[in-house]
């Protein structure tokens, strides 16, 4: 890796082949924002390929985002290319749609010849791959703050080409301490968590609720998308089993949680063609995949990608921890969301959703109502469980009615 000037990174950039090269970006919460805006004052046109862009993320014609899971930075994109697509999958593009010509990396300092890609492992293994094959350009913002984190996002610092350095801190979470409802829907999933099981949590304030009431658990594992915070209090309380390492692909949480990941042996940091595998998922002991959704409708489909019709996020990791955490003996899917969205003024639970479906088939739906245990029940007993546990007593009388029309009930069947 050669450290350079931000003018013989434009050079460069202003080298790539075509009319619009595609460029991978280290995205979710380590996007390297100085070589963003590098790119973006550079070309005039180009193709980004990024998870979750964050606010301030370019948006302009000619610059246009390729995604799997839409961020904030693009949600009023008009130019925006979303890719409706499991994530364990993603990485196969580089080698056959969407090869990059280029590759922006948010790496930690050297240490023995190699870099890490820190929080932020996802989908930048297999870019790198795909570009070096290629003969393209690999540039990484190098950052004196971003934590040493082993396991996939190791890499040569010789498979780099160029590097600049730029010192800033990692971004984390406003802390928000959970309500009423979050507290009553995470006690009530922490009751489908066994010792010696393994987590999987995704992003937000119900999975983290849930984390909370786990404490008095035993030899937990985790294998997760995301890591965060609340991982670190279970390990730091003895609940999460010593002798099993902790694994993610990415991290979002407070400078306590980075400082934790430095160079840390417990930490493996897997590529998403490992940590996503549902096959690889299905072999953690009585896996318990904690999701949450927007809706979910009494089919147990469940959206949680569309907002009113428009693309909010994305599949994410959803469906391959639903798939493999369900094939785990003893796991669990768990759908946890709130019963009524006070925003919207409207129910979660609908009668049939009119956006695509994210996920289907999960074991247990959880909201501040109570636990629908819906797996191998008839689609009756599913829908009754579903109004009767699940859905606020507001949306009760309509559910019943619509689950009439829909015959999802038996004849003579009544509330």
């Amino acid at each position: 890796m050669k450290m350079v000037s931000e003018a013989e990174v434009a050079e460069r950039l202003r080298a790539l082949p075509g009319p619009d090269p595609r460029v991978v970006v280290s995205g979710n919460f380590a996007t390297p924002w100085q070589l963003v805006r590098l790119l973006d004052a550079t070309l005039p046109r180009c193709r980004a390929f990024v998870m979750n862009p964050q606010g301030g993320w370019p948006v302009r014609e000619g610059f246009v985002t390729e995604t799997p899971f839409v961020g904030p930075g693009v949600r009023d994109d008009q130019w925006l290319d979303y890719l409706p697509m499991r994530l364990s999958l993603v990485p196969r593009l580089f080698g056959s749609l969407r090869p990059p010509e280029a590759v922006l990396v948010h790496t930690s300092t050297p240490r023995a010849g190699k870099v890490s890609l820190g929080i932020e492992v996802n989908i930048l293994p297999a870019a790198i791959e795909a570009v070096r094959r290629r003969g393209g350009l690999v540039v990484a913002q190098v950052n004196a703050l971003m934590p040493y984190t082993r396991g996939d996002g190791e890499i040569d610092a010789e498979l780099v080409d160029l590097g600049i350095e730029v010192d800033t801190p990692l971004p984390s979470p406003v802390s928000r301490p959970p309500d009423d409802a979050a507290s009553a829907i995470g006690e009530m999933v922490s009751y489908l968590a066994s010792d010696g099981g393994t987590l999987q949590m995704g992003i937000g304030q119900l999975p983290d609720a849930a984390l909370e009431f786990m404490r008095t658990k035993k030899r937990m594992g985790v294998w997760s998308e995301m890591v965060s915070d609340g991982i670190l209090n279970l390990e730091r309380s003895g609940v999460i089993d010593a002798q099993r390492p902790i694994i993610a692909t990415f991290l979002f949480g407070s400078p306590e949680l980075y400082e934790w990941a430095d160079d840390n042996p417990r930490l493996v940091m897997r590529r998403t063609e490992i940590a996503n595998d549902p096959g690889l998922i299905a072999k953690q002991p009585a896996m318990l995949s904690i999701n949450t959704a927007l809706e979910v409708d009494l089919f147990a489909q469940a959206n949680a990608s569309y907002v009113r019709g428009q693309i909010y996020s994305g599949f994410g990791g959803q469906p391959d921890f639903v798939s493999g955490a369900l094939h785990s003996a003893g796991g669990h899917a768990v759908l946890a969301l709130r019963s009524w969205h006070e925003k919207s003024d409207s129910s979660s639970v609908v009668p049939i959703l009119h956006d695509p479906v994210c996920s289907f088939q999960h074991s247990v739906i959880v909201t501040e109502q109570g636990l629908a245990a819906i797996f191998g029940r008839s689609q009756h007993a599913q829908t009754r469980l579903l109004i009767e546990g699940a859905a606020h007593p507001r949306a009760r009388e309509s559910l019943w009615e619509a689950a009439g029309t829909l015959g999802l009930l038996r004849p003579g069947e009544t509330p």
